[in-house]
């Protein structure tokens, strides 16, 4: 059974930083690109960052300069650090991947870690 657990969220004032982290556990063969998306109450959610496993990244513009996504391919982990925090930040933060298993490749989503930036 393969599971995304996020963790790391948290309350900040403006300004400061967190680090949200992503292990995947399981039977796990590979996984391509790990992403991270938010969902603010009210509003859609929205890609933030993505990593492929080379290292390729991607980031919203909302969030470029300020943002920073990594991961450990040995510890199956991706971690979005998170720098000059603004309320509009302020989210339930997911992370998704594909995974490839022994049998098949599907799509996970851990169960969200909430963000919290207060003005």
């Amino acid at each position: 059974q393969v599971q995304l657990v996020e963790s790391g969220g948290g309350l900040v004032q403006a300004g400061g930083s967190l680090r949200v982290s992503c292990a995947a556990s399981g039977s796990i063969r590979s996984i391509a690109t790990m992403t991270w998306y938010r969902q603010a109450p009210g509003k859609q959610r929205e890609l933030v960052a993505a990593i492929t496993s080379g290292g390729n990244t991607n980031y919203a513009d909302s969030v470029k300069g300020r943002f920073t996504i990594s991961r450990d391919n040995a510890k199956n982990t991706v971690y979005l650090q998170m720098n000059s925090l603004k309320p509009e930040d302020t989210a339930v933060y997911y992370c998704y991947a594909r995974i490839a298993t022994m049998k098949r490749v599907d799509d996970y989503w851990g169960q969200g870690t909430q963000v919290t930036v207060s003005s």
